[in-house]
């Protein structure tokens, strides 16, 4: 469940403004970490995508196996799979 800023749990203070300022934010109740505020990111970083990019085709051409399935590649990054 997504809440905002009007939520009374978040709507003050320095932690929500230490994560408007670009810090993540890790709340730990009794030690355990149930929540972590991050900023908000419209864009990806594209020369860093670019650069993945480039080190995937490269390991593509090193590779004696064959064929990348690239669908496959795509699958796993989309599941947060390094």
């Amino acid at each position: 469940m997504k809440r905002n800023a009007g939520n009374r749990c978040i709507r003050s203070g320095p932690r929500l403004e230490r994560v408007e300022g670009g810090e993540e934010t890790v709340i730990t109740p009794d030690g355990k970490p149930v929540v972590r505020l991050v900023p908000d990111q419209d864009e990806c970083d594209r020369s860093k995508a670019e650069a993945a990019a480039e080190r995937i085709r490269v390991r593509e051409r090193n590779l004696k196996a064959g064929e990348v399935h690239w669908e496959a590649l795509r699958a796993d990054r989309d599941a947060g799979r390094p």
